[in-house]
């Protein structure tokens, strides 16, 4: 790996980390985030904001104004939650400590020392939890598998109690009319496993293969949509360059290692499902970045096409067209961990044909002639998301030009807004009510032009514990007053009831 390589992926690593953050977007803003989105779309990056200016005369004064675009009949409009950020109950019913347990619980690593001890106490709440679903009018819900609760060291029999607890979830679900999507792992690797090596060890995704069929095994088909590792690029990014996320680490050389163990589970868990004999369908949850040039310049295209390399197409590429991009492979160097750990048979073993691709979409990535990034869109209280909501349009059509009509599903996409409880207890948030508007309006023109997009899940269901940010900040429909646990619907949520039961915005 060349000093340079090193110094960008460092580098990329800190765009999500310590990012300096553009104009934010204003929590009381009432006006389209991204023009673009709703009208016929402007080149990526481009300044022409006339389009759609919900500012000028006439235009859009209320984020409820409906925009008369109706979704296919049977659209599965849902939310998503993950199991750390959502459950507590870190120490009942045999649950282990995962690498977010540690990580949490060292002084600072997570914003005011918070910890998902408690987060949202789904783990007790969920009767709770699945009625306001149901009060949402929610079609699917995507949840993830805490594996520690499953398999407290990463190996051996399964924790009966904690197989218990998730099939009265989704009992509850199908009770409710939602259907259940499971992720099998978003991030909460098993601590005993992390002190063995974590995903640095090529045994550790033959143990998640194992955990994946005792997890199919006590959930069957009751489950019929199954996801197998969330957001693969975050664990690389944020785990080993930025370490800024579990299990902290800075260490360019085994973060590419990591990305095709991950990518080696995967493979491995699909082809454990197909092994059962199981009708569910399955298929990886990957978070993809649009990547632009910033400017015209043909050193910015290239700069650009590399960068697109790391966040997409090594992702992408191993898992739907059997190879990793050769550029990547070429710029990390035939001495690097990665490279040489990829054995005869690895890239069959990871492109086992799936059912379907999850996509989450949260922010562009604008690339420089030097690699380097810059910002041209506001951002939300998350300094790394610029808001952009024809990026949304712009991947999912590019997904299907360049992997096929492989059927999708967005499971996630959102925005943290300051939210604050009134004293008449509401909780009034129209910018993600703006947001949501604007990128399900991208959503709506990708599927007239053909993508196969089949649902839709919000980011989040309810506020969480937000890895290291802690509790600062909040993307739910549903407010956590976390001293009481109450949950309030928020103006977000009203309005997303109305779209689910009119099928339309």
């Amino acid at each position: 790996m060349s000093v340079l390589t090193r110094r960008h992926l460092l580098s990329r690593a800190a765009l999500s980390a310590r990012a300096v953050p553009a104009t934010r977007l204003s929590a009381a803003s009432a006006t389209s985030t991204a023009p673009a989105a709703t009208g016929t779309g402007t080149a990526p990056g481009g300044d022409d904001t006339d389009a759609e200016s919900d500012s000028a005369p006439g235009r859009r004064t209320s984020p409820e104004d409906r925009l008369g675009l109706r979704f296919p009949e049977g659209f599965g409009w849902g939310a998503a939650t993950s199991a750390y950020q959502i459950e507590g109950a870190a120490k009942d019913d045999g649950r282990g400590e995962s690498v977010w347990d540690t990580f949490s619980h060292t002084p600072g690593r997570v914003r005011g020392g918070d910890t998902g001890d408690v987060a949202a106490d789904h783990y007790h709440r969920y009767l709770g939890d699945l009625d306001l679903m149901q009060e949402l009018g929610l079609r699917t819900y995507r949840f993830s598998i805490s594996w520690p609760r499953i398999q407290a060291d990463g190996t051996g029999a399964p924790n009966q109690r904690g197989l218990d607890f998730y099939r009265r979830l989704v009992d509850g679900l199908h009770q409710r009319g939602i259907s259940p999507m499971a992720t099998l792992f978003h991030w909460d690797l098993p601590q005993s496993l992390q002190d063995a090596g974590g995903w640095e060890s090529r045994d550790v995704a033959y143990r998640f293969a194992d955990y994946a069929e005792a997890v199919f095994t006590g959930l069957g088909d009751a489950v019929p949509v199954w996801l197998t590792i969330n957001e693969p690029k975050t664990v690389v990014q944020n785990g080993y360059l930025g370490g800024h996320h579990a299990p902290g680490l800075r260490d360019p050389a085994a973060a590419y290692l990591v990305a095709h163990h991950l990518q080696l589970a995967h493979g491995l868990a699909v082809q454990a499902l197909r092994a059962t004999g199981s009708s569910s369908r399955i298929g990886p949850a990957l978070n993809l970045h649009p990547c632009y040039p910033a400017d015209d310049s043909p050193e910015a295209a290239a700069a650009t096409r590399l960068y697109d390399g790391y966040e997409n197409r090594l992702y992408l590429d191993s898992i739907f067209k059997g190879a990793y991009p050769t550029d990547v492979l070429e710029d990390l160097g035939p001495d690097s961990r990665m490279v040489r750990a990829i054995r005869d048979g690895d890239l069959s073993i990871i492109s086992t044909p799936v059912d379907l691709l999850a996509v989450h979409y949260y922010t562009p990535i604008y690339v420089t002639a030097t690699g380097g990034t810059v910002r041209k869109w506001p951002t939300s209280e998350a300094s790394w998301q610029q808001i952009f909501p024809q990026g949304m349009y712009d991947i999912l059509t590019r997904v299907t030009r360049d992997y096929g009509s492989i059927p999708l599903t967005i499971t996630e996409n959102g925005l943290a807004t300051p939210d604050v409880l009134a004293a008449d207890g509401s909780v009034d948030d129209p910018a993600r009510i703006v947001f949501l508007r604007d990128h399900l309006a991208a959503v709506h023109r990708a599927i007239s032009e053909g993508v196969p997009l089949e649902s839709y899940h919000v980011w989040s269901l309810m506020d969480n514990f937000e890895w290291n940010e802690g509790y600062e900040q909040r993307w739910g429909l549903i407010y956590i007053d976390y001293p009481t646990q109450r949950r309030i619907l928020k103006r977000s949520a009203h309005w997303y009831r109305r779209v689910i039961a009119e099928n339309a915005i």
